[in-house]
């Protein structure tokens, strides 16, 4: 029950203030007619309840989930732990709300340029790979700065051969991947391999996971630009 309440305090602290704005300005200044008005207040309704459900499985499934097998990875082999890392990047990555909602508008904005498929496919991709280069580092205790550099270089330069339309896009879709969905599965996979892992640090090893995971969609997009032109 504590853990009921302190989820569902988390999903009226961020939907209310929103909500709590809109009917000031309803009353001051927009003056809508009263039945958007009331259709507004049954969604922000729907959405607290909507929020309440996901946040309270994310803590008690999705976190125990990305802990737990962040446990047991490192004891496999090395070829097995990075492609687990890559497969549960990808899959994490197309269930994201914020990357759907991304392909869905772009698709329908460009006028079907890029199919939304596609689109997640590579920002999916993008992430897995860069999970597995994330969680390769804890292993090897590669200092993240270097990591950080390399990324941040190669972006660079494969940004001077993209098409400008696709450079908005590709730094977008970094944006959406830290939704709600990848960002505690990929912190608490990271914070699993690092606590089990001898002479590493939760603090130091287990974070930066999801800096390092929203540099792969911005390459992989921007890499698909170049190849569609």
């Amino acid at each position: 029950m504590q853990e009921i309440s302190k989820v569902w305090k988390e999903a009226l602290g961020a939907i209310m203030p929103m909500t709590l704005v809109v009917v000031f300005l309803q009353i001051t200044v927009v003056r809508l007619p009263t039945i958007e008005f009331l259709q507004f207040l049954v969604g922000a309704a729907f959405v607290i309840s909507g929020m309440f459900l996901f946040l309270l499985g994310s803590e008690t499934g999705l976190l125990l989930l990305g802990r737990l097998l962040g446990n047991e990875l490192p004891g496999t082999s090395l070829p097995i732990y990075l492609f687990s890392a890559f497969a549960l990047g990808v899959i994490i990555t197309v269930a994201e709300p914020d990357v759907r909602v991304l392909a869905a508008q772009f698709h329908e904005l460009s006028g079907g340029a890029v199919s939304k498929n596609v689109l997640i496919g590579m920002v999916a991709i993008g992430v897995g790979i860069f999970v597995a280069i994330a969680l390769y580092r804890i292993v090897r205790g590669t200092p993240i700065r270097r990591v950080f550099t390399i990324g941040y270089l190669l972006m660079l330069v494969v940004s001077l051969f993209t098409p400008a339309r696709f450079l908005p896009l590709s730094f977008d879709s970094g944006g959406v991947t830290t939704g709600p969905m990848t960002t505690p599965f990929i912190l608490s996979l990271g914070a699993g391999a690092s606590a089990v892992l001898q002479g590493r640090s939760v603090m130091a090893d287990g974070f930066g996971l999801v800096g390092l995971a929203s540099l792969g969609p911005i390459i992989a997009v921007m890499l698909l630009g170049v190849l569609i032109g």
